[in-house]
This record gives structure tokens, sequence and C-alpha cells, in this order.
């Protein structure tokens, strides 16, 4: 039982290490979170990165209650003598001292095996190399018993003599590298042999008394030499090369070592090696390598008694092998690591020593066989290092290091046990301050909610009354100061809602809708808005949008808006002169155009002041790293991505202030703030925005020269489904007026090509075909033309102006080439200023002056009054939803639902103004009554935050009754005649608040409400929630 106790409280303790090391990496991770959020948490915001370590710290804190939950249960509740964990300190200690030790075994060992297995490949490598060299000569010593075979013995006379022997081996030296010498020896009879002596001019002498008394070199006298005694045959040497010339006339069968190796050469018909011995006259150790000649008439496949009749002579090779060998050696760089020895081991009891020294080593050594040829002979290469081998670091070194590692531990793991106690008090302490950052973060936002809807309620009454008030009848100074006070109204609750969205960014909570839109009649719209600005400044203002750019996206174009509008209005702000151009694409459609990459030249700009080049503005985007898309573009794809550049020639942005440009609150320089003004946080604001729309946001600057911003966003094809939504009912005028230019021509007048190409864009969104042309010569010769009729003719002011003589002599000429009908002569102009008509023309005939920037609604107007078509358009921004509206609301009964009375009185006017029948209460248990069926009203506006009882409630009451009726009408409790014929109850509901933080989309659904309409009422808005239910009177 005590080993079982053992063993478990073991498995206690382990798992303890395992939560102790989850819990210091949480400790860790809050002190870095705290260090780096204490201003924050003292300011009461957090950014998006603090909320995301909020949430991993509460995922930390989760794994830490478990921590203490284990601490209590194994230390805190049954305390541990001390004695045990000396015990166990000990232990640790002396498991760990053994497994060092046996590290360090284990690394020895393995340090010896590595010493062998280096000391083999290099012994494998001497033995390989001297046998394959050995090899060479061996197969070329076998090449010259040929050769003499046939140019010798097969030759008569022979064609070999001593001389040209001699030479020859002598230039064929560096093929045999192991070879001291060759020499030949013929096979002669008893009987022959006076004749052959005769022949020769020398006696054949004797071998054997030579080897036995040695002399030197110096002293060595062939002439002194025995004759050989009488035998059977002989083979004197005849043929030798000058190395060892010595030998010639020696009787090569009578010496012991050579004559053995004769007759086993001429027998077997192989190569034959000699014993190592003692060489003539130079008395250094080597070895004969002997190949018998024979008839060149011999069968391959002869018998040893047929080769032996057929030998006409024995070819050998010397070898001094110590030189050779030590020859070898010299060739690798690392010959002094190891010593060698060559051993014949012929007879394995008595072994010769061929080459190397006997010298004490480590008893490390290697054994590595060599075949020179002769299977009779063997012989072995024995390799030792020549120093002992070295200390085993490693081995040492880790040993040691794990034993200090396991010291540590042991020290830290006693630390930690007596620090826990300390680590709880400060957890308690991190747990309260992550408690105080959640309350702060909930209290800045309610703080905002509050100031948002404090601010935005008096400032409904006072833009409301405002615009009621411009309604009235007013002079022109007050009409001017009403204005103003509009001007600054708005700006404030721009100022407001630049804010929040900064507090909603900050928050998470900034979401986009999805709703289907019109891109280009929401670049029309801002056109407007910023037209007054730049027809003041003289600057030219122009967009331009490609065809492959669907009609109808599907996204979130309040938000689209907000970033056109926020850049748009820094280059406003920041342009005196030049021009400012809006281009949109899609992303595959710029990496693939040359032409659109053209555009950015200085010399070929929209106004010709040189701009910052829009590719360097875009050069860092993931977007053109990526793969072009393959084949034509398609209109009818799923995603659509777009790039919009905002093109400018302002002041441009200083170097050194180019990094904080996206840097909330942040400009360039305080003079920047007091001379232009602002916030500083628009391009912030924007930038996120872009983020959302999975989209990026780049720029370039250059001083003086100008300003490009490049987003790209991503939105989904609206033109997917053919039924229209109920947005392009605001267009259905532009499309009836688009309809009545069917087959008009217009002659455009422009000398710069890309401001023609937006003039031309804008006119064909008409039906109007149009012909550009750079000059009023061109555009006369156009006109006269009779294959082209012309209705329209558009002049650039720049044109015009330049020379009026010439514009006099072009109106003149014009009168008198038009067939009957004389074309309509409009001109472009940027500013009031510039719009002025010239008096060189006819005192009858002025143009009619076309004010920028060109508009689709703007430019329709202007040629059906020019043209005398049409209904005369009026162009002012928000006409059309206007209009729109008052055959939307004309006679509906609306119940208005307001605790403010300015707030009831504002909205009642605004509704009453497009013809609506409206009812006001000031709270929502008289809304409840007043939308208990039977009732009679249309739809309802609601607001959120009102006492007793809040528009949420309200709703949630008023659903639930209109779902009781329809129930009990479905059940047929209650017949359907009483409720005027009414199956389904259904009343609209529409928030109606200045809240923008709480009262979001997804809160008015999930109470039952139907729409949200924001305060002020906007016209666009108010048309865009109201047409859903009401169809045009």
């Amino acid at each position: 039982m005590s080993l079982l106790h053992v063993v478990g409280f073991g498995l206690k303790v382990g798992r303890l290490l395992l939560m102790l090391c989850y819990w210091i990496v949480s400790v860790i991770y809050m002190n870095w979170f705290i260090n780096s959020e204490v201003m924050d948490s003292k300011t009461g915001f957090l950014g998006d990165v603090g909320k995301v370590r909020l949430q991993c710290w509460g995922k930390i804190s989760e794994k830490s209650c478990k921590i203490f939950h284990h601490y209590y249960q194994y230390i805190g509740s049954k305390r541990v003598r001390k004695t045990l964990w000396k015990k166990l300190l000990v232990s640790w200690l002396l498991f760990w001292t053994m497994v060092s030790l046996t590290i360090f075994g284990y690394l020895s060992s393995h340090a010896t095996e590595k010493r062998k297995e280096t000391l083999a490949s290099m012994c494998d490598e001497r033995a390989r190399m001297l046998q394959d060299q050995f090899n060479v000569s061996m197969n070329h010593i076998q090449a010259m018993s040929i050769l003499i075979s046939t140019f010798h013995h097969g030759k008569n006379p022979s064609a070999i003599d001593q001389k040209t022997f001699a030479r020859y081996t002598d230039r064929t030296a560096f093929e045999r590298p192991l070879t001291s010498g060759v020499a030949y020896g013929v096979r002669v009879l008893h009987s022959e042999r006076e004749q052959f002596e005769k022949q020769q001019g020398w006696t054949i002498k004797r071998m054997d008394t030579f080897e036995q008394n040695p002399v030197h070199k110096d002293e060595y006298a062939p002439d002194g030499l025995e004759p050989s005694p009488i035998q059977e045959e002989y083979a004197p040497v005849i043929f030798a090369q000058d190395t060892i010339s010595h030998v010639v006339s020696l009787d090569l069968l009578s010496g012991k070592e050579d004559s053995e190796n004769v007759l086993r050469a001429r027998a077997s018909g192989k190569a034959v090696l000699t014993a190592p011995f003692r060489l003539l006259k130079t008395n250094s150790l080597g070895v004969i390598l002997t190949f018998a000649v024979y008839k060149t008439d011999l069968p391959s496949n002869a018998t040893p008694e047929e080769r032996i009749q057929g030998t006409d002579g024995y070819l050998g090779g010397v070898f001094h092998i110590e030189s050779l060998v030590e020859k070898l050696l010299q060739q690798l760089a690392s010959k002094q690591t190891i010593i060698v020895n060559v051993y014949d081991t012929t007879n394995h009891s008595h072994p010769i020593d061929m080459y190397g020294s006997n010298v004490s080593d480590d008893g490390l050594h290697h054994i590595s066989t060599l075949n020179f040829g002769d299977p009779f002979r063997k012989h072995e290469m024995r390799c030792r290092f020549k120093q002992k081998p070295p200390w085993p670091w490693l081995a040492i070194t880790t040993s040691i290091g794990v034993l200090v590692i396991a010291l540590l531990v042991g020290q830290i793991f006693h630390a930690t046990v007596n620090r826990i106690a300390k680590v709880e008090d400060d957890y308690r302490e991190m747990m309260e301050l992550k408690k105080r950052a959640e309350a702060a973060d909930v209290a800045k936002s309610q703080f905002l909610a509050t100031v948002s809807h404090e601010i935005r309620t008096p400032m409904n009454g006072v833009l409301g009354m405002l615009h009621m008030l411009m309604d009235t009848d007013l002079d022109v100074t007050q009409q001017d100061y009403v204005r103003t006070a509009q001007g600054s109204g708005k700006a404030l609750v721009s100022l407001i809602n630049e804010v929040l969205d900064q507090a909603k960014i900050e928050s998470g909570k900034l979401e986009l809708e999805a709703v289907r839109f019109d891109l280009r009649a929401i670049l029309d719209d801002v056109l407007s808005l910023f037209s007054g600005k730049s027809q003041e400044k003289g600057v030219e203002l122009a967009v331009y949008i490609s065809d492959w750019v669907p009609e109808m996206l599907i996204g979130d174009p309040g938000r689209f808006r907000q970033i056109i509008t926020n850049l748009m209005g820094n280059s406003i702000k920041f342009t005196e002169k030049g021009h400012i151009f809006v281009t949109v694409h899609l992303v595959e459609e710029l990496i693939d155009s040359i032409e659109v990459e053209t555009e950015s030249l200085p010399t070929n700009t929209l106004s010709g002041f040189p701009v910052a080049d829009r590719r360097c503005s875009w050069e860092k985007f993931r977007t053109f790293s990526q793969e072009g898309p393959v084949g034509p573009f398609s209109s009818f794809s799923d995603s659509i991505n777009l790039i919009v550049s905002v093109e400018d020639t302002g002041v441009g942005i200083p170097l050194e202030a180019q990094s904080r440009v996206f840097t909330p609150f942040m400009q360039v320089g305080p003079s920047i703030s007091r001379t232009y003004g602002g916030t500083g946080i628009g391009l912030s604001i924007s930038k996120c925005l872009v983020g959302l729309m999975n989209g990026e946001i780049g720029f370039v600057s250059i001083p003086k020269i100008g300003s490009t911003f490049t987003f790209t966003a991503v939105f989904t094809n609206g033109c997917l489904n053919s039924d229209e939504g109920k947005i392009q009912q605001i267009n259905n005028q532009l499309k009836s007026a688009s309809s009545e230019f069917q087959g008009t021509t217009a002659l455009l007048v422009d000398p710069r090509p890309v401001r023609a190409k937006v003039s031309r864009y804008h006119i064909q969104r008409l039906g109007i075909h149009v012909e550009v042309v750079s000059d009023l010569s061109q555009g006369l010769y156009a006109t006269c033309n009779g294959n082209i009729v012309i209705n329209v003719v558009l002049v650039e002011q720049e044109v015009w102006d330049r020379d009026l003589g010439i514009s006099a002599q072009f109106v003149a000429k014009l009168r008198k080439t038009s067939r009957g009908v004389l074309p309509k002569l409009l001109l472009l102009a940027n500013s009031i200023d510039s719009s002025r008509t010239t008096s060189a023309t006819s005192g009858i005939y002025y143009p009619t002056v076309i004010m920028k920037p060109l508009r689709a609604s703007m430019l329709a107007a202007s040629l059906q009054r020019a043209m005398g078509v049409g209904n005369k358009l009026n162009a002012r921004n928000g006409e059309l939803p206007s209009l729109s509206l008052g055959h939307l609301l004309l006679g509906r009964k609306i119940l208005i639902v307001d605790d403010n009375e300015v707030n009831l009185r504002v909205a009642a006017g605004a509704l009453k103004r497009y013809g609506a029948d409206v009812v006001c209460v000031v709270s929502g248990e008289k809304a409840i009554s007043f939308l208990t069926p039977l009732h009679h009203f249309d739809a309802c506006f609601m607001d959120i935050q009102m006492p007793e009882m809040d528009g949420f409630e309200a709703t949630r009451r008023i659903r639930e009754t209109e779902e009781s009726v329809n129930n009990r009408i479905q059940r047929g409790e209650i017949s359907v005649e009483a409720f005027e014929d009414i199956r389904n109850w259904h009343v609209p509901i529409l928030a109606m608040t200045a809240d923008v933080i709480q009262a979001t989309h997804e809160e008015c659904l999930r109470c039952g409400m139907d729409g949200y309409v924001s305060k002020p009422f906007e016209a666009e808005q108010l048309y865009r929630e109201v047409s859903r239910f009401f169809q045009p009177s």
C-alpha cells in the first residue's frame, strides 16, 4: 500500500508541474497586458488589440482557476512535510545523476564508433587507390606482352630491339605509375643456347649467386657474373627498360623467386607476383609481376601443357613497393593523420611487411584487403591513427549540462511551490483589473450612446426647423443665414458621426450592409455634393467608371459613399488649381489594361497639370501580387473586385508626414489644421471601412505636385437577377430622358484625351453617339461631312477662349453649312467666372453653358432645355427622391411616436411636406392603443429611447397583438369581415432615433421593426425605407 501511495503522489506532482508551467505563461502574458493597457484603463478606451487580449486572458483565467483548484487539492489541503520534500529533491538529484552518467557513456561510445568509421573510410580509400593504380600498371604490362608477341616473335626479322624497347618503355612509363622497370626474357632451349649466345654477343648469366650476395649499385659489374648452369631451358633477359638495364643477359630461371613465377605464369596464363624480396643492384624491397608471352596461334582455351609448349618468353614488371606506396600517400592531404602498413599475408603465420613502420598506437586499427590480380598471393593494408583520441568534450559537456539543468529545475520547482501563495494574491488583483477594464469599456459605449442621443436630438430639431424655415418666404439675406446655419449643423452632425464611427471601430461593432445599389448614381450624388466648391475654386472635378463595372452591385452603399466623400473632401480641401479625378475599374481590367496605365503619365492628365503616378499607390497591394484572371472579363461573375483612385493636383503630403496619414486624430501639422480645418480621423475610418470590404488602401503623394489615393473593395454582382430593385425607381426619369436622345449624335471638341474620354463617358450614358475632335477646324470638317449628321456640338471653354476669332468663324461657317437645322452649340466650363460667353460670336447666336462636373441627370436636363425636348428635369441634387416621396406618401396615414415635442413637430412637418396624413403620440403605451387592430394607419415612425416604455418594447407588444389577431382569424375564432377582410395584420414600423450606436438594424429586426431612419431625416434614406412598403399613388 505504501508503494501505491508513493506512485499516486508522484502522478499528482507530475500533473501539478504541467499546470504550473501553463500558469507561469499566463502570468507573463497578464503582466505584459497590464503594462501595455494601463493608460487605456485609466481613460476607459481600449483598442482592438486590447479586446483580443481580454478575450485571450479570459480563457487563460479559466485554466488558472483549475491550477489553484489542484493546488489546494494536492498541496494546500494536504501539507507535505519538509522531510518528504527533501527526500523528493534528493531522489530527483540521484535520478538525474544516473541519467547524466548514462548520457556520458552513450556519447563516448558514439564518438569511438565515429572514430572507427573515419579510420575505416580513410584506410579503404588508400587501399582502393593503391589497388586501382596497380591494376592500371598490370593491364599495361599485359598489353606490352601482346605487343612483343606480335612485333618480335610474329615478325621476321623482329621489329623490336633493345634500343626500341628501352625508348618505348621510357616514353610510356607514365601509364605504369607503380612500376620501376620492365624487362623481357626469351625462352631458349639448351640446344639453342650456343647459337643464341653467339647471336646476342654475350653469355647467359645466372641470377641466384647475385641474389645471395647483393652488392651496391656502384659496385655492380655484369661481366663478373657466372654463366648460367646447364639446364633444359633458359630465360635470359634480352630487352629491359633503362632503369633496370643491368638485368640484361640474366637467366630468369636461375633465380629462385623468378623461376617459380615464370613456371606458374606460363602454366596459368595469368599475372603472377613474387613474394617481396630485395631487388638487384638497389637492394630495396620489391616484387615482380610476370606475364607469359605466347605464340600468336595459341587458342584462348589452351591447356597448361599447350601453354607451356606455346610459350615464347616472359615479360616482367618490377615494383618498388616502398617508394610507390609513399608516392601514393603523398597525394592525399590527410596522409599524416594515419599510419599505413602493407603486408604480404600469403603465409598467415609469418606475414611479410612490405611497407610501413611498427609505431605504438591506441589499439584502434583497420584492415583493408588488397587484390593485385594473383589469387595465390594475399595482401592487406593495415591502418591506425598516428595520434591518441581526443577527450570526448561533447559527452562531458552534455552530461554536465543535463545535470545542471536538472538542478535548476529542482530549484525552480522548489521556489515555485513556495511562491504559490503570493501568486494567488496577484491573480485576484489581476482579475479585479480585468473587471474594471471591461466595466470601463461598457461605460464608454454607454457614454457615447448617451452623448450621441443628447446631441443629435436637439440638432434634429435645429436642422428640421431650418429646413421648414427654408420653405417660408425669406429674402436673400435671410436665406443665406439659414443656409449657413444648415451647413454648420450638418458639419456638427458629420463630426459626431465620425467620432461615433471611430468608437465603433475601436469596439469592433462596425458592420456592413448588403443591399443592391447603383454605383454610378452614388458617384453622381457625391459629385453634386462637391460641385459648388469645385466651381468656386475653378478646379476641374470628374468621375470615370469603366464599362466593365456592372450597373448594380450588392454591398454597403452608405459606407462606400463615406469613403469616396472622405477622399474627395480632402482633395477639394487641399487643391487650389488643376483637377480632381475619380476613376473606378475592375482589378482584373487594371492589371491587363495598358491604356489605364498610360493615363497616369504627367503629359496626359485631366487638366494638363502633372500628377503623382497612381501605379505607385497600389504597387504594394496583395491583389496585384497574385495571378491575374485568365480569359476575358465577365460582368456576370458573383464577386466584383473594384479599384478606385482619387487623383488631385493639390499641395501634396510632406514626406515626413506620410507615415502617419492613417493614424486617428493626426494631421500633417498644426498649420494645416488651422488653415484647412478637420479632425484627422476621416482617412483612419476610410482605411477601416476598406478593410471590412476585404480591400486595401494606399497612396502616393509628391509635395507641390499632388496626391493619389487608391483603394480596392469586393462587392457582389447585383445584375444577376433580372428583376429591377426599388432603387432603380429613382432613375426612372433619367432613363426616360436617355430614351429621348436615342439616335442623337454629338460632336465633342476637346484637345485633352483624358478629359475627352470622361466627357464622352457621361454623354454616352444618355444614349448619344459621340464623335471627338481636338480643335474647331476638325469640328467644322466633321459637321460638313455628309456621312454624319451632328445634332449637338459641345466645346470645351478652354478651346473656345483660346482664339475668339476662330470661334466666331466657326459659328458663322456652322450656320452656312447647316442643312436646315442648326446644331445646338454648348460650352463646357469649370467655374462660374469662365462660363461667360463672348461677344466675338454673332449678336443673335450665343452658346449655352454647361457647368462641370458632368453628371447624367444634370447633363440630361441641360440638353433637354437646349434641344427643347422632354420635361426639362431639374438637376438639383435630391430633387428626384423628393418628387418620388411625394408620390409615395401622398394621402398615407402615418403615426409618429416620440416623447420630444420638437422632434414630433420636425418629423410631422417633414412627412406632411410630402402629403402624408400625420398623427402624433408621445409614449409607447399610446402607440399600442392606436395600432391595435382594427386601425387605419399605413406606417409608424417610432422613437426608440422613451421613458416608461421604449420603442423596442412597444414594438414587441404591437407584434404580439397582431400575431394573436392573425392566429384567431386563421382558426376561425373571429370573422375576417370584422377586420375589413384583412387576414394578415402587419403595420410597417420604422425606428426613428438619434442613437446611432444602440439602434442598429439588427436590433430593430429582432424586436419586430421593419427598418431604420436616423434623425434628422434625409430624403434619400427616407425614400429607400418607405419605398419598400408603399407603391406610388
